[in-house]
């Protein structure tokens, strides 16, 4: 089958990374990214979007604001004309590839549901600067 047929055969996958003002890829982006390539997944990503802090205008912002996120990096998976947001990679990694899912997964799960509690939370409060702790 082709590279072509297989791509056919799956969901069309976007990913948005930030680049700061200052030109460096924001740290979340580079822990991703550094997953990405790890798990070897990087070549079924259609698409790689930047998210450029200097330039509003850029592809990553515009789709962004057109989605109304407002962290990164993020993933948008479109299957059958459905858009689906992905903010926590893990949750994407578990919704595109469970199978590998299964073994980025800690040894302990009370450490996973913790990380991923955290994750969440730090997603929100960025995405919600007027949140605070108390």
């Amino acid at each position: 089958m082709s590279s072509q047929q297989l791509k056919a055969n799956r969901p069309h996958i976007q990913w948005v990374k930030k680049y700061l003002a200052n030109g460096e890829l924001c740290g979340k982006c580079a822990d991703v990214e550094a997953r990405v390539r790890s798990l070897g997944i990087e070549h079924v990503i259609d698409e790689v979007l930047i998210a450029d802090e200097r330039d509003p205008h850029s592809s990553g912002q515009r789709l962004a604001s057109e989605l109304g996120v407002t962290v990164a990096p993020f993933f948008v998976v479109t299957e059958n004309g459905k858009r689906v947001v992905y903010t926590v990679f893990f949750r994407f990694l578990k919704a595109v590839f469970p199978s590998l899912a299964r073994t980025q997964k800690s040894s302990h799960p009370q450490l996973q549901a913790r990380r991923e509690e955290t994750a969440e939370a730090s997603a929100l409060l960025h995405a919600h600067p007027e949140l605070d702790f108390i």
